[in-house]
């Protein structure tokens, strides 16, 4: 039987141009490396990126609580990835996001071991990937320029980040669509910024402006006002912040406060819960969306094999390691072609950080 028989842990520090959204502005990727070796020479490789103010961890709380969990599971049979993330579970409440590092690399070895790229490992197989791409927050017209560059270098589809004040969050959707014509999609996220009276008002003035959905528009504490929202707005939400996991998505489901679902492996502590969210919303024709905080290539192209993996994974928002980073560490890995995604067929996940990158990384061997 294979072993774990030691874990890296690094801290991955991508510099980026600054992004706003919301709840907070990003300066750099501060995420987290995890490469877990075996006896049997397979190493499966995983990487995270925490959002304080969206699920609470950083990339300290992150790096030391991932020693903890290693030590549990080194020595242990890194095949069984559902037991191996039980016991993470049962030593410790919530941190989704470095648990997350911990299922992707399980899986990579998993799917090594059966010498297939992770999706078919998954059950799938290939299908197009289109991506969008985010506009962070600025002035409408700043915004309004940005998408009109975005569209000029072959866009379709671009996500607008709302939530800051809801007048200008109008100018916004306003503007940009004047900007990109009619026949590019548009997708708004708030991101938990507004009350339900801004939503109401926000979300009814920018209907004109055929918005494909709206992602979190209030906070999660104002989930029991979700299907009031619903009922009384014409653009479809989409619960974000609300499911980290699939008793979350079952919960908004059947109480009528969503119409699809952003499933994020950083919420959900991995590709294993991720797939009962997918499985839970599908038992109710609820489509999912596979989203993301600001990882590189490696964990988008972890989640590339998951969308491909999941047939009710129908929206993609895999456009984080293009959101400023100023630097790809990522050897190998999915590739944009004109923003769609496309696969290798590499063994498990097929991409790993380069190791020059890491040399001056701070990192700790369990």
């Amino acid at each position: 039987m294979m072993k774990i028989s030691s874990i890296e842990i690094s801290r991955l520090t991508i510099p980026m141009e600054p992004f706003v959204i919301a709840t907070e502005t990003c300066y750099a990727a501060n995420n987290i490396y995890l490469k877990i070796n075996t006896d049997e020479g397979l190493c499966g490789v995983g990487e995270c990126s925490p959002f304080p103010m969206l699920v609470g961890e950083t990339q300290d709380t992150c790096f030391h609580v991932g020693k903890e969990l290693a030590r549990i599971i080194k020595g242990k049979n890194p095949i069984s990835i559902a037991e191996r993330m039980r016991e993470l579970h049962a030593h410790i409440a919530f941190n989704s996001t470095i648990k997350s590092a911990f299922d992707m690399a399980l899986h990579d070895i998993a799917a090594k071991a059966k010498n297939m790229p992770l999706y078919a490992f998954l059950g799938g197989k290939k299908k197009p990937i289109q991506t969008d791409l985010t506009i962070g927050i600025d002035s409408p017209e700043n915004m309004a320029n940005k998408a009109r560059r975005f569209v000029q270098n072959g866009v379709k589809i671009i996500k607008v980040k709302l939530g800051k004040n809801g007048k200008d969050d109008i100018q916004r959707i306003r503007l940009i669509r004047a900007a990109v014509g009619n026949e590019i999609q548009l997708r708004a996220d708030a991101n938990q910024g507004w009350s339900y009276e801004t939503a109401l008002h926000v979300l009814n003035a920018i209907e004109q402006y055929n918005i494909d959905f709206c992602e979190q528009p209030m906070h999660h504490h104002l989930d029991p006002m979700l299907p009031a929202l619903k009922r009384n707005v014409s653009i479809p939400l989409m619960a974000d912040e609300s499911v980290f996991n699939h008793f979350d998505a079952e919960r908004l489901i059947t109480s009528d406060s969503c119409s699809c679902i952003n499933i994020k492996l950083a919420k959900s502590g991995g590709i294993l819960e991720a797939i009962e969210i997918a499985n839970t919303a599908a038992r109710y024709n609820i489509p999912c969306m596979l989203g993301g905080m600001v990882e590189s290539r490696l964990a988008l192209t972890a989640k590339v094999h998951l969308a491909m993996a999941h047939e009710n994974i129908h929206f993609y928002d895999l456009d984080t390691c293009l959101l400023g980073h100023l630097t790809d560490p990522v050897l190998q890995g999915a590739r944009y072609n004109n923003y769609f995604l496309e696969l290798d067929e590499l063994p498990g996940i097929g991409a790993d950080i380069s190791p020059a990158f890491l040399e001056n990384a701070e990192t700790t061997t369990i």
